[in-house]
């Protein structure tokens, strides 16, 4: 069997290259451009390398870009001030809240996700936005890895409606928001986590299987049934290498379908992230079919 190789990077640049034109005749109008904060709280070496790559992208769009880097010590109304403060910058469009956040705070992410105004909530990670998503009303903010995920299979016709798909993964960034999508579109899903005492009994089943737990090389060849697609979303370093969740190699010429790491959903990721900044936007313009 050819097992198709699923790219994100090509259309991530497809995605990025259609906002960029749309914000250039924003400025050939006369209007103000989008704007993308980013808090950071502390160095972790990850996180900043995530954040220097979407300030590269704002500026590769032409989105006014806003990093806000606090000490890692920074304390709980420290954070708290600074994001109820962007939610009042009519310049800013999108606030971003890096995780994960310094050990102290890490039990009161939640906490400061809810500060963000659903508005400007580019991660879809607000109570509001989570809860529109969940009964499949459009109105939300999707999280962009899913939303990412989705794009990816749509751009490459692989359908969901009516198949069986497994999640490997139950985080409220991938897993939950991502089995709720694939549910709206009429997938019969199944959710795996840490606690799943047989994985392979789910993974053997399911037409789509996706990975996003950063263990790696977690799927193997023989948990995955033949002709399967398999998507892997997980990334992570193994012997100085990034790896995914996925035993790449093994699936070739099993799985119909498969992504690499990288280069497959992370592109996308970033992608998503950009147009969720436009959308939010453009909703608070009121600049519909720009």
């Amino acid at each position: 069997m050819e097992t198709k190789i699923l790219y994100g990077k090509e259309l991530s640049e497809k995605v990025v290259q259609d906002i960029k034109s749309r914000v250039e005749k924003l400025k050939a109008s006369g209007r103000r451009v989008p704007g993308l904060a980013v808090i950071l709280v502390g160095d972790d070496t990850a996180s900043k390398i995530y954040v220097s790559k979407k300030h590269e992208m704002c500026e590769k769009i032409g989105f006014r870009s806003f990093s806000f880097n606090l000490p890692e010590e920074s304390p709980f109304e420290k954070v708290k001030e600074l994001i109820q403060s962007l939610n009042e910058r009519d310049e800013v469009d999108g606030i971003l809240l890096q995780l994960p956040l310094p050990p102290h705070l890490r039990e009161r992410t939640n906490e400061l996700l809810t500060l963000i105004s659903p508005e400007k909530d580019v991660d879809g990670f607000h109570p509001y936005n989570v809860g529109l998503l969940t009964i499949g009303d459009d109105k939300g903010i999707k999280p962009c890895t899913p939303k990412g995920v989705l794009y990816l299979l749509d751009s490459y016709g692989i359908e969901v409606e009516g198949k069986d798909v497994t999640m490997v993964g139950a985080s409220n960034i991938v897993g939950k928001p991502l089995a709720i999508m694939l549910i709206n579109r009429m997938a019969t899903v199944s959710v795996c986590h840490i606690k799943t005492r047989c994985v392979p009994s789910f993974t053997r089943k399911a037409d789509i299987v996706i990975s996003a737990t950063g263990v790696p090389h977690l799927i193997k060849r023989e948990m995955v049934k033949e002709g399967a697609v398999v998507i892997d979303v997980g990334i992570s370093r193994l012997n100085g290498k990034i790896v995914g969740d996925v035993d790449f190699e093994s699936l070739l010429g099993h799985a119909s379908a498969v992504t690499p790491v990288p280069g497959g959903v992370g592109p996308l990721t970033v992608a998503m992230l950009m147009e969720n900044t436009f959308e939010c936007y453009v909703r608070r313009e009121g600049l519909y079919g720009i």
